[in-house]
């Protein structure tokens, strides 16, 4: 099998295996993208189609990734991601569920990858130096600088709704709300939405961009902001409009979403070094630890909401920021994902939350 290469911005290289889409084999680079490591035991399906991931090459931590091969129900939503490194990929998938292999799937979809690589020695050094950019390429190349000079940039309208979309709330759920919901996806999870209809809300997905005003005149009970992909201090125009939001309505925003809703509040957001990424994450409120599902290379800066907002969870390995509420403004939001999928569900009574808030009930407003 013919060998290729994850060559690191700082230059250093390792060899392993093709899998997924390389073109032709005169083909030297087949991508290049922002290096990140995430790890969960489970869950490749749904971190593969997460649109969080746009613009990144993907490290899986665990050591054999693929063994019960492809399921569509539990597709997130379109893959955005540059490459795919793992340590081994299981050719000959077992599940009753499954209707393909890992390596096909990458192929159909245009994502180069590679296998048999020292993925714990690779993730040390992300851990050590922080996030880098990264390609896969067939030669080491003799010149590096474009690879450092790649950016993660202007992803949110690529993989954003272009129209509006409808959610029926389920016909069989657990005491039926009847709440209008809508979900502004700046890369939405599909679990977001079912999360909302399995509680009986009729969900309105639209795109990233929609004015509060249009928002407003579809009589929403509430708003959600969701997850998605890059820096959020890129997204001027949507945080102007979460401004507009946030006070008319209530609001709960997730990822992204929370971090926006921040910056439109007054707040600030920076890089970390390594982001969060994995079903295993603690956050705390201070008197219990759940453990959580994330995916972020972003947070915002706990002092730059004081006055603002109240510090409602805080990560218990670093204490950035997981969680902030705004009194008087029926709103919330959190870093981590309560829709979960896979990885825990501990969190989703804030969803309930969220019905409670719409439901007008004391106690749920922020």
């Amino acid at each position: 099998m013919d060998s290729v290469y994850l060559v690191l911005q700082n230059g250093m290289a390792f060899s392993g295996h093709p899998i997924g889409a390389w073109g032709n084999t005169e083909q030297a680079a087949a991508s290049v993208g922002e290096l990140v490591f995430t790890t969960g035991m489970t869950g490749y399906l749904e971190t593969l189609t997460d649109p969080s991931y746009a613009g990144q090459i993907i490290l899986q931590t665990f050591p054999m990734i693929g063994n019960y091969g492809l399921i569509p129900q539990d597709f997130e939503g379109d893959c955005f991601a540059k490459g795919y490194v793992v340590r081994e990929l299981c050719g000959s998938p077992s599940n009753f569920r499954s209707e393909g292999d890992l390596d096909s799937f990458l192929n159909e979809r245009g994502i180069p990858g590679i296998c048999g690589v020292d993925t714990r020695a690779i993730t040390r050094i992300i851990r050590e130096e922080g996030v880098m950019n990264a390609c896969l390429c067939r030669e080491i190349p003799a010149d590096l600088a474009p690879v450092q000079r790649y950016r993660v940039e202007k992803v949110v309208p690529m993989v954003s709704t272009r129209h509006s979309i409808r959610f029926p709330a389920d016909a069989v759920c657990t005491g039926a709300s009847g709440h209008h919901v809508v979900l502004v996806d700046y890369g939405a999870k599909r679990n977001i939405i079912r999360s909302l209809t399995s509680r009986g809300c009729r969900v309105t997905l639209v795109p990233h961009d929609t004015p509060a005003e249009e928002i407003l005149a579809m009589d929403p009970d509430g708003v959600m902001l969701s997850n998605g992909p890059g820096d959020p201090a890129e997204n001027v125009y949507e945080v102007a409009q979460i401004r507009k939001l946030v006070g008319q309505v209530p609001v709960f925003g997730i990822c992204l979403g929370h971090q926006l809703c921040a910056l439109a509040m007054g707040g600030e957001t920076y890089k970390l070094k390594y982001g969060h990424r994995g079903a295993n994450q603690p956050v705390t409120d201070g008197r219990r630890t759940w453990i959580t599902t994330q995916n972020h290379g972003y947070a915002v800066r706990n002092e730059s909401v004081e006055g603002i907002a109240g510090l409602s969870f805080w990560n218990a390995n670093d204490r950035s920021c997981e969680g902030l509420e705004y009194p008087g403004k029926k709103c919330f939001t959190v870093q981590f994902h309560p829709e979960a999928c896979a990885g825990p569900h501990d969190t989703g009574f804030l969803f309930d939350r969220f019905l409670a808030m719409m439901n007008g009930e004391e106690g749920a407003n922020a």
